[in-house]
């Protein structure tokens, strides 16, 4: 038989294979609770407006009630023949008060109901993102103080670049954490607008106040029109743009963690909470957390891109296409948010070696910027001369296969006489971090004050 909540227009109830891929009940009941807050103040505004009596709305919202304490404690039955959670609570509430639970759909559409509650789950997912960003900038700011002055390589193509601090570095992902809360912050306040009352498409005749249910369910204003209201999955794709973004430096981050756990690095030690090992080879610790937030990233980057092509070709307003985007949505946004707990976890354990890292800092003639910087600044040599100079005498230490340190006087001044024994004060690897003190540099003073800077912020909120 057909669908009693809608099927009046039809003679036949649905093929199964109809009724299976129209079903979203297996994973749109993750709405419950927005969708019973929602058709509370739903009901409430139309017993405000004298559209619907006081007795009956407090009829409705009693059982909404009573069917959200059953869903919480497991007592409710899911009907796939009901197709969605809208259905399933409506349903329900009928059984519970009888015919008033007819009166609860007066001035709304599963198409502005879907939208709102939609928004409210979205909202609230934000929130929890937001929150667990702050955790990890704030893991990292505390860890970013304590190693303020550790040395480390800083790289570029992977290859030994310049001298840097352990603090520094985390530090830089700090900013790139800083960035993604923003985002998602920004996507907050941006998705802020209440859908509820566009009803179908059109708006309604009834005189309902789509400020009152607006501000009931703590959305800024109602939205300025009913067709864009009904048909807006931007929140969601922005939702997941945010998270996409958050995911790339989260994989960064976590090959990193990956190639310093290597024995061909060792510049760090992960706890075995977030470590495996393996079945045949009894020496291995492996970093599969890490792995398995690399790997996260191209889910959460499958779900951003299925939405936007889902999206891409549909004519105003609703099409059942989008019912299409609560899966992507949930498992996207499920994704980042187990992404960014194990990060957290893993970086809050995460020991440095920092004997490791200070040997590898003075390898690969990482000082070789300070030799130039020196000779510009104490010698007065222009900087493309300086490089010239620099770069012949890197090519001595390479030629004999000793650090830039341990190339002789003569030989330096084989290339450039003005060189006096001072020019070793800046080729050591803690020389060289000391004097980057340039605003955002790597010196520990610097990283000092900056991770300051950020734990006090954090501790704003």
């Amino acid at each position: 038989m057909s669908n009693r909540m809608w099927g009046g227009r039809f003679a036949e109830g649905p093929d199964a294979i109809m009724e299976e891929i129209n079903a979203s009940i297996d994973y749109d009941k993750k709405l419950y609770k927005q969708d019973i807050d929602g058709s509370k103040a739903h009901v409430r505004m139309l017993a405000e407006k004298d559209i619907v009596t006081r007795d009956d709305a407090d009829k409705i919202v009693q059982g909404l009630d009573t069917i959200l304490s059953e869903i919480e404690n497991g007592a409710f039955k899911f009907s796939r023949g009901l197709e969605d959670i809208h259905m399933n609570v409506e349903a329900r509430l009928a059984e519970l008060i009888g015919p008033a639970a007819g009166r609860l759909h007066t001035a709304r559409s599963r198409n502005d109901q879907v939208a709102t509650d939609f928004r409210l789950w979205v909202r609230d997912t934000l929130d929890t993102l937001d929150a667990q960003l702050t955790e990890l900038m704030q893991v990292l700011a505390e860890k970013a103080e304590i190693h303020a002055g550790d040395v480390m390589p800083g790289f570029t193509h992977l290859q030994s670049a310049q001298p840097v601090t352990f603090g520094h570095h985390l530090l830089a992902y700090v900013e790139m954490f800083a960035r993604d809360r923003g985002r998602v912050r920004d996507a907050r306040k941006r998705m802020n607008e209440c859908p509820l009352g566009s009803a179908a498409l059109a708006g309604t005749s009834f005189p309902i106040d789509r400020k009152m249910t607006a501000e009931a369910l703590g959305f800024d204003r109602p939205t300025a029109n009913s067709l864009d209201a009904v048909s807006d999955r931007d929140f969601v794709i922005e939702a997941l743009g945010a998270a996409s973004l958050t995911a790339m430096h989260l994989s960064r981050l976590a090959e990193e963690i990956v190639v310093w756990c290597s024995a061909q690095f060792g510049f760090v030690k992960l706890s075995d909470k977030f470590s495996t090992g393996s079945s045949i080879m009894p020496q291995k610790k492996n970093p599969d957390a890490a792995e398995l937030v690399r790997a996260k990233t191209g889910r959460i980057y499958g779900s951003l891109q299925a939405l936007l092509v889902m999206m891409k070709g549909l004519p105003l307003a609703y099409s059942k296409d989008m019912q299409e985007d609560k899966e992507q949505a949930f498992d996207g946004l499920a994704s980042i948010s187990l992404a960014l707990a194990a990060m957290t976890g893993m970086m809050r354990d995460l020991v440095p070696v920092t004997k490791a890292m200070k040997k590898a800092a003075g390898s690969g003639y990482s000082t070789a910027t300070d030799l130039a910087d020196w000779l510009v600044r104490v010698l007065g040599l222009p900087f493309r001369d300086a490089h010239h100079v620099t770069g012949a005498i890197v090519a001595i230490a390479v030629s004999k296969g000793i650090e830039l340190h341990k190339v002789s006087m003569e030989e330096m001044q084989g290339v450039e006489p003005k060189i006096t024994q001072e020019v070793f004060s800046v080729l050591s690897v803690d020389k060289s971090v000391r004097s980057r003190v340039s605003y955002g540099g790597t010196s520990p003073v610097n990283v000092r004050k900056q991770a300051r800077r950020w734990l006090k912020e954090l501790a704003k909120g």
